[in-house]
């Protein structure tokens, strides 16, 4: 918690650490399963440079399977998981906007790939989850990009039921589209009120098109 230890660094045995805390070394042990669970760390036997556990640079593995689990079970209403896209991605957004060298070529690689009407709406949603990442891995959050994938995947399903209920596909295609070329324009702009603006509309206009009833 002080900061004294980063990615990649060891930490002291499970004698010592519980010596430090005051806690018994069982206490200790089932501590660092759930670390490891949540991919902070990653744990080693033997004596070797690999033994010992050791902190991972980029947890994103375990928090993304947390989130999917949760979802699964529906522990979290959909309404909650649009507020917490629009919060995630709304700072992105803001970010790479008042950023003065945002590395954007993996976004816009992307989104020529979406510019293709030919692609069906399975290769859309999939190519849609990749540019919102892609976004989010630019602004160098890694913490944000768990977060978004492990919410992205635990929906994909009720997404995909969604998609599969608009009649005119072309056309939500279409103003996907465009929104998504609004969004990387206005970040491109350093226009971050307005990246931020379109971004909320654009995720609840997502949302409000898959989930509206068929006539």
């Amino acid at each position: 918690m002080s900061g004294e230890l980063g990615p990649g660094d060891r930490l002291p045995p499970e004698r010592e650490l519980a010596t430090t805390l005051g806690v018994g070394r069982s206490s200790v042990r089932e501590a660092l399963r759930v670390l490891e669970v949540m991919g902070l760390i990653r744990t080693g036997t033997g004596s070797g440079p690999t033994a010992g556990a050791i902190i991972i640079g980029t947890p994103t593995g375990g928090m993304s399977a947390l989130l999917r689990l949760q979802l699964a079970a529906q522990s979290f209403a959909i309404d909650d998981v649009v507020d917490t896209r629009i919060a995630l991605e709304s700072a992105v957004v803001s970010d790479l906007a008042a950023a003065d060298d945002a590395d954007l070529a993996d976004v816009h690689r992307v989104l020529g790939a979406m510019d293709d009407e030919s692609l069906t709406p399975a290769e859309f949603v999939a190519l849609d989850a990749q540019l919102h990442l892609a976004l989010a891995e630019a602004a160098g959050n890694g913490v944000t990009v768990a977060m978004m994938g492990g919410l992205r995947d635990a929906i994909e399903g009720y997404v995909a039921r969604g998609i599969r209920r608009i009649t005119d596909w072309d056309g939500a295609a279409a103003r996907l589209r465009h929104e998504h070329h609004r969004i990387v324009d206005l970040i491109g702009q350093g226009q971050a009120d307005a990246a931020r603006a379109a971004v909320n509309d654009h995720i609840r206009g997502y949302y409000a098109t898959v989930t509206a009833p068929t006539e």
